[in-house]
């Protein structure tokens, strides 16, 4: 990447995406959860890994898993979370060379994924759902005497919360405040770091946490808001790269098309970091069609143009209509 540099702050986005297929002898053919429908569709699903980049705020493509239907796990007594974790679990050691933190959205808040991922020495950072229950840490000092010491000070309650119990951080252009401190998630049965974000209003909030309790706190909203990047990986390989357009009914086949339609959209990102323009596919899609054009002009005019002269309106010619960097 000649004209960017490649941040310091990395993450493992994990992120299944649904992807229609019909027929009846396509291998893992079953039914699975379509985020656009919002419902169980018939079809085939990918379990996609990328690498997320904070700095730049985008996501490149690592590899994309075809997830097998439900009545696969029946003889290994699996569940959906353990396929998640197994191919998470075989390519531990390759995704430790970039980074421990694994980013995933609020379905994957749940015991199983969370110490699955401790387990195999990743972070997680996800979101949890609305009404999730915490519990204060006390503040009291063991006594000495009989009996466990007091772990636990109470419920938090997200409409009276104890504010001196927080470190808070207000937000520019009136966008609310956020609310962070360590303490302990009944359903992850662990101490958590728990970052909340609170509307000006205080009639919304939405609960975030990181199983890292040393982290900053704004850091943890930074990775899961970067974290949509690999749902933008998905959306591009869907409308520009044919992510869903395979018709074979090989799974090494429908491998090898699901990954190298994500890559493509790799190498389109990659191009236009060098260009120096947004990382849009449409940008890029407009890049190449100039760039055809302009070739195509000279081609046919029969004409060599001098390049140190014109190189400020080939430049022109090449990003016109593309979006401005």
């Amino acid at each position: 990447m000649a004209k960017s540099r490649l941040g310091t702050r990395f993450a493992i986005a994990f992120d299944p995406s649904y992807i229609s297929k019909s027929g009846k002898c396509t291998p893992y053919l079953g039914r699975f959860w379509s985020g656009c429908a919002g419902k169980v569709k018939r079809g085939l699903e990918i379990s996609g890994i990328g690498v997320i980049d904070l700095d730049l705020h985008t996501c490149l493509h690592l590899e994309a898993v075809q997830t097998p239907p439900a009545k696969a796990f029946e003889q290994v007594t699996w569940i959906l979370i353990d396929w998640y974790l197994h191919v998470l679990r075989t390519r531990k050691k390759i995704l430790q060379q970039l980074t421990r933190y694994i980013v995933a959205d609020a379905y994957f808040s749940k015991s199983t994924f969370v110490d699955g991922a401790l387990d195999m020495e990743f972070h997680v950072i996800s979101r949890f759902r609305d009404d999730a229950y915490f519990r204060y840490l006390t503040r009291e000092q063991p006594t000495g005497g009989k009996g466990r010491p007091r772990l636990y000070d109470g419920k938090i309650e997200m409409e009276q919360l104890e504010e001196d119990r927080f470190e808070i951080t207000r937000l520019e252009d009136g966008q609310g405040r956020i609310l962070s401190a360590i303490t302990h998630s009944r359903s992850l049965k662990r101490n958590i770091l728990l970052y909340i974000w609170e509307s000006a209003d205080k009639k919304a909030h939405k609960l975030y946490f990181s199983t890292d309790t040393k982290m900053k706190a704004m850091e943890v909203l930074d990775y899961y808001r970067t974290r949509f990047q690999i749902e933008f990986c998905y959306r591009d390989s869907k409308q520009f790269t044919g992510l869903t357009d395979c018709q074979s009914r090989d799974l090494d086949k429908l491998h090898f098309h699901f990954n190298a339609s994500l890559t493509s959209v790799n190498l389109a990102k990659v191009k236009t970091l060098e260009k120096g323009t947004v990382l849009s596919m449409t940008s890029v899609k407009m890049l190449c069609h100039n760039l055809f054009l302009m070739q195509r002009f000279i081609s046919v005019l029969g004409i060599q143009p001098n390049e140190e002269i014109n190189q400020r309106l080939w430049e022109e010619g090449v990003k016109f209509a593309a979006i401005a960097a």
